[in-house]
């Protein structure tokens, strides 16, 4: 009977000092917050009104667009020679490469690497003589 008393006499403790409770509490409580935070950014930053000429300042945004990649294609198609020099500005057109290979210096060739029979390694497992 002892152990009934005890449990009866202890005087229950008040809400706020359950963990759980602050934890069930914190969810809604962050998103209020964020709501808050997200109605102060929309009515600090309005969206801008769609200009009334938008459809002639796409297109002439696309033809630029357009003539950027042209001229990019034009630079990657540019021989060697002309371009090596020239990585950030395209020669003009209609102007020959300043120097030419000439025919009598060699072309290096690549080196091939083959590797030995193989018999002709020792102590790898093979015909043995």
């Amino acid at each position: 009977m002892h152990a009934n008393q005890t449990l009866q006499s202890a005087a229950p403790e008040p809400w706020w000092k359950f963990g759980y409770v602050w934890m069930v509490i914190a969810g809604p409580a962050s998103v209020l917050l964020a709501s808050i935070a997200t109605v102060w950014i929309t009515l600090a930053n309005p969206d801008t009104l769609v200009a009334q000429d938008y459809y002639r300042r796409g297109m002439q945004i696309n033809k630029t667009l357009a003539d950027q990649a042209q001229r990019e294609r034009d630079r990657a198609l540019m021989p060697a020679l002309q371009g090596r020099n020239h990585a950030a500005s395209p020669a003009p057109a209609g102007l020959a490469p300043t120097t030419v290979p000439s025919e009598t210096q060699p072309v290096p060739q690549p080196t091939v690497l083959v590797p030995p029979p193989p018999a002709t390694l020792p102590g790898l497992l093979g015909p043995s003589k």
